[in-house]
């Protein structure tokens, strides 16, 4: 078995984690488990399901870390399977996540509006935006919510969306544009509706 050392960088833990060292694929969860839990949620909306779907992805990983090739960055590797695998929950599940978000919405606002002690009616307004905002994000093409979610979840430099999305970074500048257009129309058509 390997002995971590704590400079040991990402391409040594997934060398590591090919020869079978279980604390090497600790670590490499503890360090990115967060952020896999972010992007999932960008797709998912449930932190519930976000958490459940990253240890999908941790699993993938350590099954496929014989086949990584080191010329591209771990964290590059990471977010793509984080991304492949949301997507095809979404797919997969399409009727169940469409019906069970709007709930989904409220249940974690009521949790998070609580804590901060806001009232009922607060409750039910932070619900009902983060499931509209939630809606919106949805209707993106697949390419335009990838961007999006990387860059506004993940706060990701367009080098590094380029990479994990396998497009130019043109074309990420291009997605985010319309992503942010897309978004806006969809909400401002929204509130034109039911606030006014």
């Amino acid at each position: 078995m390997t002995q971590f050392v704590s400079n040991q960088n990402d391409h040594d833990l997934i060398s590591a984690i090919k020869d079978g060292d279980h604390d090497s694929f600790r670590i490499l969860v503890e360090k990115y488990q967060e952020r896999v839990i972010r992007i999932c949620r960008g797709y998912l909306g449930s932190y519930e399901d976000a958490e459940d779907l990253a240890q999908e992805v941790f699993i993938e990983v350590y099954k496929s870390s014989v086949k990584f090739r080191e010329q591209s960055e771990v964290s590059t590797w990471l977010y793509r399977i984080a991304v492949n695998r949301s997507l095809n929950y979404i797919r997969d599940n399409r009727k169940k996540f469409i019906l069970s978000k709007r709930s989904d919405s409220y249940e974690m606002s009521a949790i998070e509006n609580k804590a901060s002690g806001s009232s009922a009616d607060n409750e039910i307004t932070a619900g009902e935006h983060r499931h509209v905002l939630h809606l919106a994000l949805n209707s993106l093409s697949d390419n335009q919510k990838t961007a999006f979610i990387l860059n506004k979840y993940e706060d990701l430099p367009y080098i590094e969306i380029s990479s994990i999305m396998g497009v130019s970074i043109s074309s990420v500048e291009s997605l985010l544009f319309r992503a942010k257009r897309n978004l806006q129309k969809r909400l401002l058509d929204y509130y034109n509706k039911n606030m006014l």
